[in-house]
């Protein structure tokens, strides 16, 4: 029976929650983004969940509290991944007060952290954090969580080596409260990726088996690739969408993410002009492959096509646009479908997107993949789940309330 509450700040799509709730032991009880077609998102795939569309600035804890019906220590864990911009004006000696207007986005996630005091928190970001003032922004944000009695550990992971078919690099940070001790989940899948190069490689959650320490450790199976990912759709072409698939799944990955779905949505391809059509057609796995007369300029991942029999670079919010990014079909003339990029990030075949199709892209290619949370979730039920079994407790998800019933009607 789910039993650990879990809010999910900055929600977005609430990827990253779905991941916690798919694990079995966690119940999701409120989402919060300031994009109201992201917290739509959000309450779709959370039905029990209260989704609130604001500037979190603006809403306090304290308020949050009181609609879900939570006192201090009631929430088990808060997860969720502030902005970057926040980051500068950290201010770890500042007013620990629920009200104070001056916060940041990440202080604002710590204030909830704060007032809700859970057992533990997670917290996501880009990779670039880690360099951000020469690393005295990461300095703060421990120190602050350190002040609101938490202890914290971080990693730089690797999406692919939890499952997910994508070479996608995060910054990882858990906090637990003091008397609870920080757990990483362990690799599930080998892939050789390159990595940021941070200078210290023990930050970086590495398949052990790699660690010379560990050499009689067993193999992990190898990373899902874009073909274990993918290969089941049908084909489509430029401009086109197909809305059923009768090829079966061939893979383990297909079948679980066709598990709970039997229509195929979202497999709608971008319609090219000639131009780009003919520019996909000499397309490789990188920008040299494109006669020079065909285009002007870009990075050399523009233009380029997808390896099979690989993991995908990172999915980005263009992947819908061969221009902006490694986004062409391995073997067909087009960029990838938003199935198929929904397939990349994990996101099971049966989770709903509200919005346009380029808001849904942006969506798909900001999101947090569901299986990288499953598998944090499940390292931290290890400290978790004992202790809140220990205590009795099994809490039910509360009614909406009136006032924010309102705002999420709205959406």
């Amino acid at each position: 029976m789910p039993n650990l509450i879990t809010l999910d700040l900055f929600c977005g799509t609430g990827g990253f929650s779905k991941g916690f709730e798919n694990h079995g032991a966690y119940s999701v009880a409120f989402g919060i983004d300031s994009l109201p077609v992201a917290a739509a998102t959000f309450r779709l795939n959370h039905p029990r969940a209260l989704a609130l569309h604001a500037d979190i600035r603006a809403v306090s804890p304290s308020d949050v509290g009181s609609q879900l019906g939570f006192e201090r220590g009631q929430v088990d864990i808060i997860v969720g991944g502030p902005p970057c911009q926040g980051f500068s004006s950290i201010r770890p000696n500042r007013s620990s007060g629920d009200e104070d207007q001056r916060n940041g986005l990440f202080e604002d996630f710590a204030n909830y952290v704060a007032w809700f005091h859970p057992k533990a928190f997670v917290l996501e970001n880009v990779v670039g954090l880690l360099t951000h003032r020469h690393g005295r922004t990461l300095e703060q944000i421990q120190t602050t969580f350190q002040r609101h009695g938490y202890e914290t550990d971080w990693h730089v992971v690797n999406a692919a080596h939890f499952g997910v078919p994508q070479k996608r690099e995060r910054f990882i940070m858990i906090g637990c409260e003091r008397g609870l001790s920080p757990i990483f989940p362990e690799t599930s899948h080998d892939c050789d990726v390159p990595t940021i190069g941070y200078r210290d490689r023990t930050r970086m959650l590495m398949p052990r088996h790699r660690d010379l320490f560990n050499q009689d450790l067993p193999e992990l199976p190898p990373a899902v690739t874009v073909a274990d990912a993918i290969d089941d759709l049908p084909k489509v072409a430029a401009g086109k969408s197909v809305n059923s698939n009768t090829f079966p799944a061939k893979t383990p990955y297909q079948h679980e993410r066709r598990a709970n779905s039997d229509t195929l949505t979202l497999h709608i391809s971008t319609s090219h002009t000639p131009r780009m059509l003919e520019i996909i057609r000499h397309s490789g796995p990188n920008i040299s492959h494109i006669p020079e007369h065909l285009i002007t300029s870009g990075f050399s991942s523009c233009y380029s096509r997808l390896s099979a029999d690989e993991p995908s670079t990172t999915i980005t919010v263009n992947f819908v646009h061969p221009a902006s990014n490694r986004c062409i079909h391995p073997t067909q003339d087009r960029a990838l479908t938003l199935r198929e990029g929904a397939r990349l990030q994990s996101f099971d075949d049966d989770y709903q997107f509200a919005g346009t199709r380029t808001q849904i892209a942006k969506q798909i290619g900001n999101a947090v993949p569901p299986l990288l949370g499953r598998a944090i979730a499940a390292a931290l039920a290890e400290t978790l789940g004992a202790e809140r079994e220990s205590a009795g407790k099994c809490q039910q998800l509360p009614t909406a309330s009136p006032r924010i019933a309102r705002s999420i009607s709205a959406l």
